[in-house]
């Protein structure tokens, strides 16, 4: 108990200390966000990383919390995980080539011996799936962290009803390093997770909330480990629907979302979805520790009715164009946005309201 509030402490203040101190080397080396009103560094998921396996592997080989062997290879698979979102960070990685990596790191730390291979073979699949929606999630500020903090509280609870006390110590340093790390991140953002630090959250989240319900009734899990991440399921559908009724390619890095698209996050929205996070959260660590599964039920509708109507909204102009950002006229030419995107896309002299119109009439040309 000692040592998980010790190992909490030092994850939040380390986290946001490293965060603080890489934002100038992304600066420099021009690893930003640009799906944002303004860039943003992207290197505060590599605090998140260092510091959770840094305080996780110190209580291991100090012997206070030992690790075990699938929570050891959980934690090495999920820093792969973030490692190979750091390329993506950096060299701008196709989005498949990401599902697919998490997807073998997933593969390696499933228990199939408790699962069976078709359980764990879904759960494989789920996990690759998660991470990618907590990735997607990044594009406003302070959402992914919010999420990923009130979801590893609940896949802790869960761990502790199962007295996988090794599990539970890691969860919480990764939601106080995530804590640290919106101290940063709050609107508005001067540091960003970016791929590596989203892809490690999610691949750890849902891996570990894999692990809290291997063996149990494969009904029940599939509705616990639902509402443990409604939130970030739900804002991944709502992104291949709008993509889909626009008709724009379904991977995108600039994606509207539940959050307002293209990081216009008015500053209550992360605590919304903070909310919104918990109520789901709340529902599978009831149903886990079995005090009811009509939530489940509760849950998955209303995951379904925030979804529709999510997805009503409209993030796409007409015909899959861009919306226009400068409506008003220029003050320089007197000319309206219509005028102006011409000008842009056709380099010709426009014609202002003060010079002197030298055709006032249609011409007309005869024949021979």
């Amino acid at each position: 108990m000692l040592y998980g509030i010790a190992a909490a402490t030092a994850s939040f203040l380390l986290a946001a200390l490293l965060a603080g101190l890489l934002r100038a080397p992304a600066l420099r080396l021009a690893l930003l966000d640009r799906r944002r009103r303004r860039p943003v560094p992207l290197l505060g998921g590599v605090a998140v990383v260092l510091v959770t396996g840094l305080v996780a592997w110190a209580g291991d080989g100090t012997g206070v919390v030992p690790l075990g062997p699938a929570v050891g290879r959980l934690l090495v698979a999920a820093t792969a995980v973030g490692a190979l979102g750091l390329a993506a960070d950096v060299w701008r990685l196709r989005r498949r080539w990401v599902v697919a990596g998490s997807a073998v790191a997933a593969a390696c730390v499933v228990p199939y011996e408790v699962t069976g291979p078709v359980a764990g073979g879904l759960a494989v699949v789920w996990i690759a799936l998660v991470a990618a929606a907590f990735q997607g999630l990044d594009h406003a500020d302070g959402v992914a962290g919010t999420v990923g903090v009130v979801t590893a509280f609940g896949v802790a609870a869960c761990a502790a009803a199962e007295v996988m006390d090794a599990l539970a110590v890691l969860l919480s340093v990764l939601a106080a390093a995530l804590t640290g790390f919106l101290l940063h991140n709050w609107h508005p953002a001067r540091v960003a997770l970016g791929a590596c630090g989203s892809l490690f959250a999610g691949f750890l989240l849902a891996g570990a909330a894999v692990f809290t319900r291997a063996g149990h009734e494969p009904g029940t899990g599939a509705g616990v480990l639902f509402a443990l991440t409604a939130v970030a399921g739900a804002d991944a559908v709502l992104v291949l629907l709008s993509r889909r009724l626009a008709r724009r390619p379904p991977l995108r890095s600039v994606r509207p979302s539940a959050t307002g698209g293209r990081g216009r996050l008015p500053r209550g929205a992360a605590v919304t979805l903070g909310l919104a996070s918990f109520c789901g959260v709340l529902v599978g660590v009831l149903v886990h520790t079995g005090w009811g599964t009509v939530e489940v039920a509760v849950a998955v509708g209303a995951g379904v009715v925030a979804v529709a109507a999510l997805s009503r909204v409209r993030v796409y102009g007409p015909a899959g164009r861009a919306r226009t950002v400068d409506r008003e006229p220029s003050r320089a030419t007197g000319v309206g946005p219509a005028a102006s995107s011409r000008g842009a896309i056709f380099p010709v002299r426009q014609t202002r309201s003060s010079e002197k119109v030298q055709v006032s009439a249609p011409l007309r040309v005869r024949n021979g």
